[in-house]
């Protein structure tokens, strides 16, 4: 009978993905193959959240080693298991003929398989975000799962965000439309609503949006506003331009698929209230397609770039295409692009910086990590508004799914905190044809 005490074998990924994982195994002990160690080697420089995490991961083991190797392991720490590296081993027969190339994983499944030979009373589980290093152990009979420590166990609250209340008393949606009330309380239309929840009330008759207030606890209704000549199309964009026009909302996820308007609302918003902010932010994280690399791609460093944060100058163009060229509107945009204080711009550009004052739009925030998102938010200083746009089922990473993005742990963390607001938009507004494409293809 196995022990109920596992053995985890880390694949480099898990490391990139969260550099502290190492504590999340609770009891159990952890085996570091050697070829991890020297893939973490050859990722140490750059400037990407990959190497840095590979160099806090390296430092952080470092400090737990000291000046011995792991004779016997090293304990991680009270009510943690031990931590072992393990060398290089021969790869099996039957390895050999299914993989015969001698890569990096393939060196990985070796060592996996001698340690699960070697504790043959315990269970040895490979943990790995590379979904086919995972189908690959499963068909030599070696267990393997993904780092879950980070998922979102149910995302459909995320969502179905947006609650629907039908056959309400007309008279408590008058009640809202009373510009004199104060509000109505969440018991008058039997709900119970979490910070910053958004309601559209029906009646025979009528309706309203509303949303719940967190700071005097009532629900208050939610008006159509326009911002930077975009008006909002239905009552998701209505609830996206509210959350992102409000003050004691520091912290605004948007989710929803293509052509939505996510990051077109975040953008016009933003300009909306240019005066409160010294500056506007618009960045997006690069996913090369086939995980090729930006040296692939010909010219120099913003010739690179350019094809990647193309759909930021678009929703840039709409707006500014909403008013002619001699307007004091279109002028503004301009000089606010010449002096800076609107900058798009690749996300690694702007991480390591401190950002006060500023609206900081992160767009395609689903293809960050949790602890990208993280990193990004603690960097905000006095004053800051952040906005994360992006497809929870639109995701370009490998190792990210919709349940481990940092998009839809963002959200599922800081759902209910007063400053945090959440809005998923459905209903597309670019064409029927787009629309159609997005649902059905």
């Amino acid at each position: 009978m196995a022990s109920t005490k596992k053995i985890f074998v880390i694949d480099t990924n898990v490391i990139l993905h969260d550099y502290r994982c190492i504590y999340n195994f609770q009891e159990n002990d952890i085996v570091l193959p050697i070829v991890v160690l020297e893939e973490l080697d050859h990722l140490k420089k750059g400037n990407d959240i990959i190497n840095f995490h590979a160099r806090e991961f390296t430092r952080q083991l470092n400090d737990l080693t000291g000046d011995y190797l792991f004779n016997g392991g090293i304990k991680l720490g009270e009510d943690l298991g031990k931590l072992y590296v393990e060398t290089g081993k021969p790869s099996s027969a039957k390895i050999q003929e299914s993989f015969p190339e001698n890569s990096p994983d393939h060196r990985i499944l070796a060592i996996t398989e001698a340690v699960r030979e070697k504790n043959n009373k315990k269970d040895v589980i490979l943990i790995s975000k590379d979904i086919n290093l995972r189908l690959k152990a499963k068909s030599l009979g070696i267990s393997a799962q993904d780092y879950e420590s980070d998922k979102v166990l149910n995302i459909e609250p995320l969502n179905k965000n947006i609650e629907v209340q039908e056959n309400i008393d007309s008279g408590l949606i008058d009640r809202l439309y009373d510009q004199e009330n104060g509000g109505v309380s969440p018991e008058d239309f039997g709900v119970a609503p979490f910070s910053n929840q958004y309601f559209i009330f029906k009646s025979n008759s009528t309706s309203a949006l509303a949303f719940f207030d967190p700071v005097d606890k009532m629900i208050r209704r939610v008006e159509k506003q326009r911002v930077y000549s975009i008006t909002p199309r239905n009552a998701e964009q209505t609830f996206s331009i509210h959350a992102l026009l409000r003050d004691d909302v520091d912290l605004v996820a948007l989710t929803g698929k293509a052509g939505t308007g996510k990051t077109l609302l975040a953008l016009a918003s933003a300009l909306h209230q240019e005066k409160k902010y010294n500056q506007i932010l618009l960045a997006r994280p690069i996913v090369p397609l086939a995980n090729r690399d930006l040296g692939y791609l010909p010219g120099d460093v913003n010739e690179k770039i350019t094809p990647y944060m193309t759909p930021l100058y678009d929703n840039l163009s709409v707006i500014k295409n909403q008013y002619k060229s001699n307007t004091k509107e279109y002028k503004k945009i301009e000089e606010m692009q010449e002096a800076e204080r609107l900058v798009i711009s690749p996300l690694a550009y702007i991480r390591g910086r401190s950002l006060s004052n500023t609206f900081f739009i992160i767009d395609e925030a689903q293809n960050l990590t949790p602890h990208e998102i993280k990193t990004i938010i603690t960097r905000a200083g006095e004053g800051t508004k952040m906005v994360f746009t992006g497809d929870i089922q639109q995701i370009d990473s490998p190792y990210l799914d919709m349940k481990s993005n940092g998009l839809s742990y963002l959200t599922d963390k800081m759902i209910k905190q007063d400053i945090f607001a959440h809005v998923n938009l459905v209903k597309g507004e670019r064409s029927y044809l787009a629309e159609l494409a997005s649902d059905l293809l």
